[in-house]
């Protein structure tokens, strides 16, 4: 299995929300995430990490809040915005990075 290091260091942009299980924003991320990876495919991967069982990738990414989507092109952040993300704004920073 890749390591967190290799899949950022994709080409391909990597989109990693940080989450946890208790937040309520994050529960209303998780079928925007599922939208956009159905409409842009295989131009996206995207990552779950959820802060509470690693708290070490959240504290080297800078979490102060859930949920926080970071785009990741080979191994840069090229995107990182925290709260509750609508679909076609989503689309557009992916595609900006594509």
């Amino acid at each position: 299995m890749a390591t967190f290091q290799e899949h950022i260091s994709s080409s391909t942009p990597v989109l990693v929300d940080f989450f946890a299980t208790w937040c309520g924003p994050c529960k209303m991320m998780a079928p925007i995430l599922d939208q956009l990876k159905d409409e842009v495919g295989e131009g996206l991967t995207i990552l779950k990490v959820d802060v509470d069982k690693n708290p070490r990738a959240a504290q080297k990414y800078g979490v102060r809040g859930v949920p926080l989507l970071i785009l990741f092109k080979e191994g840069k952040i090229v995107w990182k915005q925290s709260g509750v993300r609508q679909l076609e704004e989503l689309k557009s920073i992916v595609s900006s990075h594509a």
